[in-house]
C-alpha cells in the first residue's frame, strides 16, 4: 500500500484508458475529458511511476515494457475495486449459505424463533442458526465484535445504542396443571397468595420478581417454593405437581396439559423486540433475515 500513498488513484483509471486506446484523444473522449487534461495527467503518471509508459509510434501511442506489465494486473485490481464498491445486490436466501448468531433466552426461541424456524429453513436451506445465551450488558460488546448479528430482548434494559424492532406485546398469566385439585376457577387474592409458586430467576436462585413487588405494595406476600433459571423447565414442574406460576401466555397457552387463568393482580407485561448492531442494518441478508422473522411471528 506504500506504493498508492502518493499516487492519486483517478490516474489509475486514466493510464487504463490510455492502454486501452494508446491514443490521448480517444483516451480522452473514453473519459469525457479534454484532450489537455488527459496529457497532464499522463506526465503526472510518468512522474509517479517513472517511466514514459507511452511513447509516439507510426499508429498513434505504444506502451513501454513496463506499461505492457502493468496493463492487466491494472484491469484486474480496477475490475475488483469497481466490484467491492458497487451498489449491494439483491439478497437470495434461496442461493446464500451463512452463519447468522442470534441472542435468545428459551423463552424468546419458543415464541419467536420457533414460530419462524420451518419456514427459514424451506426459504434459505444453506443457511445456519446459532442460538446463543448472552446478558443484555454483553449484547453491544458481542455486536460490535461481530461475535453476535442479532437478539431477541425485551424493551427494558435494551442497549440504547442498538437498532430495534418491536415485535408484540406479553402478558403474564396465572398457569397450573389442567387437573389442579385447587384451581378448576381463579383463585381470589388470599387462595393467590397460599398456593406453592414456582418462579423464573434468569439470573439464578432469586425468589422475588415483578408479581411480588405488586405484592408487597399491597402489603401481601406470595409463596414461592421453587426457583429455576429456564421457562421451559417450568411446564413440566407444573404438568407433574400442584405447583403454579406467573407465566408469559405465549409460553403456555397451546399446552393441553396447562390451564391458564387470570390472576388476582394485575402484572405489568413486556415488549419483546429485535435488536441488531449499526454495522449490519443496511445489509440484505440481515435485512431479509429480520423481516421474515417479524412476519413469522404471530401478533397476537
Amino acid at each position: 500500500m506504500n506504493n498508492l500513498s502518493g499516487l492519486d488513484l483517478n490516474l489509475l483509471l486514466t493510464l487504463d484508458a490510455l492502454l486501452t486506446e494508446q491514443n490521448v484523444t480517444r483516451a480522452a473522449a473514453r473519459l469525457n475529458l479534454s484532450q489537455p487534461s488527459v496529457s497532464v495527467q499522463l506526465a503526472k503518471l510518468r512522474e509517479s511511476l517513472g517511466d514514459p509508459l507511452l511513447l509516439p509510434g507510426p499508429r498513434g501511442m505504444r506502451p513501454t515494457a513496463r506499461a505492457d506489465a502493468l496493463r492487466e494486473p491494472l484491469r484486474q485490481a480496477l475490475r475488483a475495486l469497481d466490484h467491492a464498491i458497487a451498489s449491494p445486490q439483491p439478497f437470495d436466501p434461496a442461493q446464500a449459505s451463512l452463519t447468522w448468531r442470534i441472542a435468545a433466552s428459551d423463552y424468546s426461541e419458543y415464541s419467536v424463533l420457533l414460530p419462524a424456524l420451518d419456514g427459514l429453513r424451506q426459504a434459505a436451506p444453506h443457511c445456519r442458526l446459532a442460538l446463543l445465551e448472552i446478558p443484555s450488558t454483553r449484547l453491544s460488546a458481542a455486536m460490535e465484535h461481530d461475535k453476535l448479528d442479532l437478539a431477541i430482548f425485551t424493551r427494558t434494559g435494551a442497549p440504547p445504542e442498538l437498532r430495534s424492532r418491536f415485535l408484540f406485546d406479553e402478558n403474564y398469566r396465572l398457569v397450573c396443571r389442567r387437573d389442579h385439585p385447587d384451581l378448576q376457577r381463579a383463585p381470589d387474592l388470599a387462595q393467590f397468595c397460599q398456593l406453592e409458586h414456582v418462579i423464573v430467576s434468569p439470573d439464578g436462585g432469586g425468589f422475588v420478581g415483578s408479581t411480588d413487588e405488586a405484592l408487597a405494595k399491597l402489603g401481601l406476600r406470595r409463596n414461592v417454593v421453587l426457583s429455576v433459571p429456564h421457562f421451559s423447565f417450568v411446564s413440566a414442574v407444573l404438568s407433574r405437581t400442584r405447583l403454579v406460576a406467573m407465566l408469559p401466555e405465549r409460553l403456555v397457552r397451546d399446552d393441553p396439559a396447562l390451564r391458564v387463568l387470570d390472576a388476582p393482580i394485575e402484572i405489568a407485561g413486556f415488549e419483546k423486540m429485535m435488536l441488531w448492531p449499526e454495522r449490519v442494518h443496511r445489509d440484505p441478508a440481515h435485512q431479509w433475515l429480520r423481516e421474515f422473522i417479524a412476519r413469522a411471528v404471530p401478533a397476537e
